[in-house]
């Protein structure tokens, strides 16, 4: 029976490969084969940090690889190569673990061949990580070229070359406590491995996963201090009618109901009805009852009944996570720059569509978590000069290379 150690390798190497046929995300992978290989808590954490670690360096492991291995190379070969590499060259793991487990995830007919350039990459590593640092920027930090060349463009190269090593850090659990929960604070904050965030109230960074029982009791949610600004925007006042129109997972609703102190209304949709019970669960383990959840896709026209209905409407569009990028490791790969086109034609349809239910004295906060001035300023101004009878109020910026968090666009719309 092959070991536990050889199966974590063995679940890295068959999520990687299923990554790379299809649109499933990597934690929706990691999840089933920790799993399917009944995985403990320790070595799905490994699991987590070898995928995370080829996703992360995809370019910078191919560019080792063609150094060490000349010819071709089937996908599987390649993908076992790389969680090898990963280990010796990026995760620091021993020597021996790496090389003897990675091996035995090969055919046998490949297994010499894995063996011998996993040894030539130990015998070799000073020089290889040397080399490294003098690739191109993107092959060194593992971005699409196109990326780099469009952050260049918007932000200078100084700032572009500090998002591009800002996305490949791994990124802080940073946990929110739940105010509505009333010994949330208490119990967060007496906890050795939860370190306050400076100048955010009620934020931790944590070293570690959190107690299972934090989650499940709703005494905090996991969400970086870059979200808060959209909902700081929108400022919900204690019974007032709320529509998060792209809730799931739920994360701004619960910061919209905080600042609500749980007093009002608030309508949560999504247009993919198979988040909704998650969503659900969320608002539920929180305290959070003044929500209702329903399916609707905002790119069609509201329901007539919620015309005119609310005093403040959250659209957190979908969009490309170019903010995002150093937490969801899929979406620089996924990413094409027609994307970014067909976004926010989406975006815009949701915008119009939602306008319809604002009462007249109210307010719309657009936000992402995009860098990407076509879905964010751009598109605010367009909306703007289209819709002469709204005007942008104010707006905010988050970015990783500034502010040391995610990146998150915010403005806020309201009628003149």
């Amino acid at each position: 029976m092959a070991s536990q150690a050889t199966n974590v390798r063995r679940a890295a190497v068959s999520s990687l490969r299923a990554w790379s046929k299809g649109h499933i995300y990597m934690d929706s992978l990691i999840e089933r084969q920790s799993a399917k290989n009944g995985l403990s808590r320790q070595d799905r954490a490994l699991l987590q940090s070898i995928v995370s670690s080829v996703l992360r360096n995809r370019r910078l492991l191919d560019f080792w690889i063609s150094k060490l291995r000349k010819g071709k190379l089937d996908h599987e070969t390649r993908d076992i190569l790389r969680v090898g590499i990963s280990q010796l060259l990026l995760l620091g793991i021993a020597d021996h673990a790496a090389v003897n487990e990675t091996v035995n995830c090969g055919k046998i007919s490949v297994r010499g061949l894995i063996n011998a350039v996993l040894r030539q990459a130990i015998e070799r590593r000073d020089r290889l990580v040397e080399r490294a640092d003098e690739l191109p920027a993107p092959e060194r930090y593992s971005h699409p070229d196109w990326l780099w060349s469009r952050w260049r463009k918007i932000f200078g190269k100084k700032d572009a070359l500090a998002l591009l090593q800002w996305n490949n850090q791994p990124a802080k659990t940073i946990a929110r406590v739940n105010p509505l929960k009333p010994d949330a604070f208490a119990t967060v904050s007496t906890y050795e491995n939860a370190t306050p965030v400076d100048g955010l109230d009620g934020y931790f960074e944590l070293q570690g996963p959190p107690p299972g029982e934090w989650i499940k009791h709703g005494l905090i949610y996991i969400q970086d201090p870059a979200t808060r600004h959209c909902v700081d925007l929108l400022a919900p006042e204690p019974g007032e009618s709320i529509l998060d129109a792209c809730a799931a997972p739920g994360g701004k609703t619960a910061l919209i109901a905080a600042a609500m102190k749980n007093s009002g209304q608030i309508q949560c949709t999504d247009s993919n009805e198979k988040r909704l019970p998650r969503l659900e669960e969320n608002l539920r383990h929180l305290g959070i009852d003044i929500a209702t959840v329903q399916c609707h896709n905002w790119t069609q026209p509201a329901p007539n009944a919620w015309h005119g209905a609310f005093d403040a409407i959250l659209l957190d569009v979908p969009c490309s996570n170019t903010g995002v990028m150093r937490r969801r490791l899929d979406a620089r790969w996924r990413l094409r720059p027609a994307d970014i086109s067909a976004l926010t034609e989406i975006q815009s349809k949701i915008l119009t569509h939602a306008k319809a239910c604002i009462k007249p004295t109210g307010r719309i906060v657009y936000s992402t978590c995009s860098l990407e001035p076509d879905e964010n300023q751009d598109l605010i101004a367009s909306f703007v000069a289209d819709h002469p009878e709204w005007k942008l109020e104010s707006q905010h910026q988050a970015l990783p290379f500034r502010d040391h968090s995610d990146g998150a666009y915010a403005a806020r719309l309201v009628l003149r």
